[in-house]
């Protein structure tokens, strides 16, 4: 009978892992030190430990609304002290690609052990070692409080993206322990973990630690100016009645406060300035340099392969699940524009306008939601592929696929719903009605494919067809072809090309 535990010795320690299914997990690694002391801070590398530490359980998460949308397991605890890392890995006895994972959450909400993340399958079925990671979130990862800093008290910029690079650096220095290969990793990540995923291609700082990336559904220009943070951050101190002279104070109030503090100017920010998140990454002209558009169309992203796509219905379920995330109808739409137009002074009024009149369904919800799936994901999308293509292999997709009892609710290939299918990972939503009205054969068969796609990318850097399903060439500017997927996938050129020629290349994207 084979040991159910397996011991492995890395850089800072030894780590018991558990046997599941046949791989191992170990969960609740420390890449990075304690934070608590390092609040609005860079990380530091994690301290030595003494005897096994144990690899049972996920660490704790970061501090965060109990009342996310995602849900929280019960055994879940939240802490500042939430940098860790879980690796799911066949029996170390080779070097295998690794795929670290950054969950999505725009930027407030998510953790590295939520359900529809374990990685047991795509490491059983890919022979790699997947990486789950744990980063800080909302005020303590994406609020820029930099403009406060004295002598006294220092705030860091990109504290979040800070973390995903430490964690970054740890994989590199322990994963071949685990039987992973740090010359073959790819980054991937979803939403706001893809939003982070094409920051990090435009970030010096991130360069050689991952040779591959796969964003899916990056809100790519969901990026703003150091002035423009400034702004959100007294904005979070006026909410916590402290005047700037005592910003400090915020190095000692409980997370609590801050979270309660956070909670209210998420919900504010997309209702003043519909289409705009509170805190994301900033263009800090320190760790992240450029816009990172800007940046892929200026040359300066790493020369690594891409995939990058987004799915055919995102905003449905942010209009079904009543969030002011996505600007979802006509009022919300114009009121975007109109920040828009008064932000980017360099763009004419007809120009704008021409966008607009291009969505003939509106004012009704179905024009509108159209307009802010361009606006928010499909766009950025196309800018990012075009510039990247231009000197690195890139592929496209769009994401088609829904179930019977998606497409009856009118979410259908709606925002993270891809998720399942590139994890395996079906019905982790307790209560789950994704296949009350049947489709699941068929949702395995897509799940099969993109697994088998993404899997070939981490292996080789290109998503064969192995499986003889349908080729998917590279996206290059004569053809842009594009792999729909749905029950049967297929590849078009330019399928969104009337709506990507309206737009052009420069109206979300900043310097």
């Amino acid at each position: 009978m084979e040991d159910d535990t397996l011991t492995v010795a890395c850089k800072y320690g030894e780590v018991r892992g558990y046997r599941d299914g046949g791989v191992y997990v170990w969960k609740g690694i420390p890449y990075a030190a304690p934070t608590g002391s390092r609040r609005f801070r860079s990380p530091l590398p994690p301290e030595p430990w003494d005897g096994v530490l144990d690899g049972a359980r996920f660490g704790p998460i970061a501090p965060q609304s109990r009342q996310s949308p995602i849900g929280i397991e019960p055994e879940m605890t939240l802490s500042e002290d939430c940098l860790s890392l879980n690796i799911w890995a066949p029996p170390p006895d080779g070097r295998r690609p690794v795929m670290v994972w950054i969950h999505g959450g725009a930027y407030i909400i998510g953790y590295s052990g939520q359900k529809i993340y374990d990685g047991r399958i795509l490491c059983e079925s890919g022979d790699v070692v997947v990486v789950t990671i744990n980063y800080r979130l909302g005020a303590l990862g994406f609020l820029d409080l930099s403009s406060f800093s004295t002598p006294d008290a220092t705030f860091e910029s990109n504290v979040g993206l800070r973390d995903q690079i430490a964690a970054l650096e740890w994989v590199r220095d322990c994963i071949a322990d685990f039987g992973g290969d740090p010359d073959c990793v790819t980054l991937f990540g979803e939403s706001s973990g893809a939003g982070s995923v094409t920051t990090l291609m435009t970030v010096p700082k991130a360069e050689g630690f991952f040779h591959r990336a796969i964003a899916q559904s990056p809100p790519a220009t969901s990026v703003y100016g150091s002035e423009r943070a400034a702004t959100v951050a007294q904005r979070f101190l006026e909410i916590l009645d402290l005047p700037p002279s005592r910003a400090a104070e915020l190095l000692t109030m409980s997370t609590d406060t801050l979270v309660e503090a956070s909670e209210v100017l998420v919900a504010e920010t997309p209702t003043k300035v519909p289409g705009t998140l509170a805190m994301t990454p900033v263009v800090d002209r320190d760790l992240v340099p450029k816009y990172p558009v800007a940046a892929f169309q200026k040359g300066l992203s790493h020369r690594i392969p891409l995939i990058i796509g987004s799915n055919k219905d995102e905003p449905s379920i942010f209009r079904f699940m009543k969030s002011p995330l996505m600007p979802v109808n006509d009022t919300a739409v114009q009121a975007m524009f109109k920040a828009l137009a008064d932000d980017r002074t360099d763009l004419p009024p007809e120009r704008l306008a021409e966008i607009v009149a291009a969505y003939p369904d509106l004012p009704k919800p179905a024009g509108a939601m159209a307009l802010s799936r361009d606006a928010g994901f499909r766009m950025p999308v196309l800018w990012v592929a075009e510039a990247h293509s231009a000197h690195s292999p890139t592929w496209v997709y769009r994401f088609d696929h829904a179930t019977p009892m998606l497409k009856a609710a009118r979410i259908g290939a709606g925002h993270a719903t891809e998720l399942p299918y590139v994890f395996g990972n079906f019905g982790t939503l307790g209560r789950d009605p994704t296949f009350w009205l049947g489709g699941r054969r068929s949702a395995g068969e897509v799940s099969g494919r993109v697994q088998r796609r993404w899997l070939a990318f981490a292996h080789h850097g290109v998503p064969a067809a192995l499986d003889g399903s349908k080729h998917w060439p590279q996206y290059e500017v004569e053809e842009r072809s594009t792999l729909l997927i749905d029950s049967t996938d297929r590849v078009e050129s330019d399928p969104d090309g009337e709506m990507r020629r309206v737009w052009g290349s420069q109206v979300m994207a900043f310097t």
